[in-house]
């Protein structure tokens, strides 16, 4: 695959979500950390706890949809010039396999961009097995003038 280049790295960005995990938000609550960025590629982890696993014994595949939306949105802000957001117009999930446990890391990359929008795909892994494929489309947003 051809992947896209980026005319934006922000690295001091990228070094300051490395390893963080927020204070507060849907992020905070289901402890989403991002684990590497680089140019159009971005890992993020969320341990899976026993308050997220349903009464029918695994985890609710709007979990899985959560760390999807961060990650896809997240992706977007090292390469996008400074004062921009990208908002998160639709994804579309596969969930293949059920999370039981363990930590689900996700894998978002770039595969189209341009001034107005990107197309991103997500993959989800748990404990070394795909658990949901995804791809969606984010907005970018200038910043108001």
């Amino acid at each position: 695959m051809i992947r896209p280049t980026f005319d934006t790295f922000n690295q001091e960005w990228a070094d300051k979500v490395i390893g963080r995990v927020s204070r507060s938000g849907i992020d905070s609550y289901l402890g989403l950390k991002v684990t590497g960025v680089e140019p159009g590629r971005l890992v993020c982890e969320m341990p899976v706890t026993e308050e997220l696993i349903t009464n029918m014994g695994n985890m609710h595949g709007g979990c899985l949809s959560a760390l999807c939306d961060h990650a896809l949105g997240v992706v977007m802000y090292p390469v996008m010039p400074v004062g921009y957001w990208a908002a998160t117009t639709e994804f579309k999930t596969n969930l293949l396999a059920p999370v039981t446990g363990g930590t689900c890391v996700a894998t978002a990359e770039i595969i189209s961009m341009s001034k107005r929008m990107a197309v991103i795909r997500i993959d989800i892994e748990n404990e070394g097995r795909l658990v949901m494929a995804a791809q969606g489309t984010c907005t970018i947003v200038a910043p108001k003038k």
